[in-house]
C-alpha cells in the first residue's frame, strides 16, 4: 500500500513537473527531435523502484523483529529504561545518508545560484536596456553589393531616427555580446611569428551611441566615414594592449586579412587607419574576456548578414510595429527575424542554460531538504514515543524541561554533524562535476558552504522541534502509570 500510494502520488508530481521543466529548456540545450514525456518504460521503472524500495526497507525491521528475543524488550521495559536514544542504528544511518546526499545537492545548487547571480552582474561594457534588435535577411538575389546595402540603410536609419521615442539607431553585422567576424590581423610595421587574430564589425556611425560604448581616445566613426566608405576604424582597448603595447595607436593601421579573400564582396588592400579607441565591451560571450575588435564602416562590403539596433526612451517592444512599418515602407520583401529586445536576447542565449541548470538542481535539492526534515522528524518522533517511560523517570528524578530538550537536540545534532561532514566530503566530487558550469565563483566558495550547512542544520533542528516539545511536556505521573 505504501509503495503503490507513493508511486501514484510521485507519478502525478512527475507529470506536472515534466510539463514545467520542458517549458524551461533553452533552445539548443538538447536536440529538437528529442521528446520528453512520461512514457510507459518510465512509469514501469518508477513503480518497480518504489515497490523494491518499500519492500527492501520494510523487510529490514521485519527481519530484525523476527530475530529478536521477546524477553529482552520486556526486560528493558521492566527496568524502565529503553534503548531508543542509544539504539535505532539503521534509522540513524538512513537519516545521516539523507543529510549527506541532500547537502551535496544543496552545495551544487548553491554554486549554480552564485554563478547565475555573478553572470547577471558582469559589466558588459555596454548598456543593453531599452534596445530593440532585429535581423534583416534580405530577399535572395537582392542587396548583394555594398552600394545596394548602403542605399537601403541610408533610407532606413533616418526614418528610424525620426520615430517618436527613438534615441539612436544603427546598422550592425552581429549582435553583442557575441559580436564580431573572425579575421587574421596584421599591424603594418610590426613583425610577429604567431598568428594575430581578432574580430571586426560592420557598423554605421550610430553604433557607439546606440550601445553606449565609451570612447577613451580619438574619435568615433563619422557619417562621412560611413557614407564615403573610408578605410577608417575604431578599435577596442584589448587590441591596443595586445598588439600596440604602450604605443599610441591613433593614426596607425590595421589590416583585416579576411576581407581581402572574402568571396562575397572582397575588399582590396583592407588596411584601415585607426581613428579611435573604445573601452572593452563583451564580444565573445559574457563569461570570456573581450577579444581584439575593430569597428569599420558597413559600406565597405556587401557581404555578411545585417541587422539593426534601435535605442528607445521607453519600452522597446512597443516600437516593434513602427520599426517594421518603416522597413516595409522601403522594401516589403525584407523579412525580420530574431526580433525582440537585447535583454530578451541575453536571457535567451546567455542566461537561459545557467538558469535551467540552477532550477533543475534546486528542485532536486529542495526535495532532498524536505526528505531530510521528514527523516529527522520521523526518527526523533519515533524515538520519543518509544522513550516516554524513560523520559518520565528522568523528570520524576528531577530532570527539567531544558534537560529533556538538550537530550533530544543532542541526538539530532549528532546525526546532523555526521551527515554534514560526510556531505562536505562528497561535495568535493560534486564540485569537480560542476566545474565546467561554475563561473566567477570558487568551487569551494565559503559563502555557499556556510549557507548550505546552516540551512541544512536549521531544517533538521526545526524538524525535531515538535518531538522535542512533546518530550518536554511529558507528565511523569501519566508516563509511569501508562507503563
Amino acid at each position: 500500500m505504501l509503495a503503490l500510494g507513493g508511486a501514484t502520488l510521485g507519478i502525478l508530481f512527475a507529470y506536472v513537473g515534466i510539463k514545467g521543466v520542458v517549458s524551461l529548456i533553452p533552445d539548443g540545450f538538447i536536440p529538437r527531435e528529442v521528446v520528453i514525456r512520461l512514457n510507459l518504460p518510465v512509469l514501469l521503472f518508477s513503480l518497480g523502484a518504489a515497490v523494491v524500495t518499500v519492500v527492501l526497507f520494510g523487510l529490514a525491521p521485519a527481519a530484525q523483529t523476527a530475530r529478536r528475543n521477546i524477553a529482552e524488550p520486556l526486560k528493558d521495559s521492566g527496568k524502565g529504561v529503553g534503548s531508543g536514544f542509544r539504539g535505532g542504528r539503521l534509522r540513524n544511518v538512513l537519516v545521516v545518508a539523507e543529510i549527506a546526499l541532500s547537502l551535496m545537492l544543496l552545495v551544487g545548487a548553491g554554486l549554480l545560484m552564485r554563478t547565475f547571480v555573478v553572470l547577471q552582474q558582469v559589466d558588459l561594457g555596454f548598456n543593453p536596456d531599452n534596445i530593440l534588435v532585429a535581423r534583416l535577411p534580405f530577399p535572395r538575389g537582392t542587396y548583394k553589393t555594398a552600394m545596394e546595402k548602403q542605399r537601403f540603410f541610408q533610407q532606413l536609419l533616418p526614418r528610424l531616427h525620426a520615430l517618436p521615442g527613438v534615441v539612436a539607431a544603427t546598422e550592425t553585422s552581429t549582435l553583442p555580446p557575441y559580436g564580431g567576424i573572425g579575421t587574421l590581423l596584421d599591424i603594418p610595421g610590426k613583425t610577429h611569428t604567431e598568428e594575430w587574430r581578432g574580430l571586426f564589425q560592420l557598423v554605421s556611425e550610430g553604433y557607439a551611441p546606440t550601445l553606449g560604448l565609451r570612447l577613451t581616445r580619438g574619435r568615433m566613426l563619422s557619417a562621412d566615414d560611413v557614407n564615403g566608405a573610408r578605410k577608417m576604424a575604431v578599435v577596442n582597448e584589448t587590441l591596443v594592449k595586445r598588439y600596440f603595447g604602450a604605443e599610441d595607436p591613433i593614426g596607425r593601421q590595421a589590416k583585416l586579412s579576411m576581407l581581402e579573400t572574402f568571396p562575397d564582396g572582397p575588399v582590396p588592400n583592407p588596411i584601415f587607419e585607426i581613428v579611435g579607441v573604445i573601452a572593452d565591451a563583451k564580444n565573445n560571450g559574457v563569461q570570456d574576456p573581450a577579444q581584439p575588435e575593430v569597428l569599420i564602416p558597413y559600406t565597405m562590403t556587401g557581404g555578411f548578414e545585417r541587422g539593426i539596433l534601435v535605442r528607445t526612451s521607453g519600452e522597446p517592444a512597443g516600437m516593434l510595429n513602427s520599426v517594421r512599418k518603416e522597413i516595409w515602407a522601403i522594401d516589403r520583401g525584407v523579412a525580420l527575424t530574431n526580433i525582440g529586445t537585447l535583454n530578451e536576447f541575453l536571457r535567451q542565449f546567455t542566461y537561459a542554460a545557467p538558469r535551467f541548470s540552477l532550477i533543475l538542481l534546486s528542485v532536486f535539492a529542495g526535495v532532498g531538504l524536505v526528505l531530510v526534515a521528514i527523516g529527522v522528524y520521523s526518527v526523533i518522533a519515533y524515538t520519543v514515543s518509544q522513550q516516554i517511560h524513560e523520559i518520565g523517570i528522568r523528570m520524576a528524578l528531577g530532570a527539567q524541561r531544558a534537560d529533556v530538550l538538550r537530550l533530544i537536540l543532542r541526538v539530532t545534532l549528532r546525526l546532523v554533524v555526521i551527515g554534514v561532514v560526510l556531505g562536505l566530503l562528497g561535495s568535493l566530487g560534486v564540485m569537480k562535476v560542476l566545474a565546467s558550469q561554475v563561473w566567477g565563483v570558487s568551487p569551494r566558495d565559503p559563502v555557499t558552504l556556510v549557507s548550505v550547512v546552516g540551512a541544512m542544520s536549521l531544517a533538521a533542528l526545526a524538524a525535531s522541534y515538535f518531538p522535542a516539545r512533546r518530550a518536554m511536556n511529558v507528565n511523569p505521573n501519566v508516563a509511569l502509570r501508562g507503563e
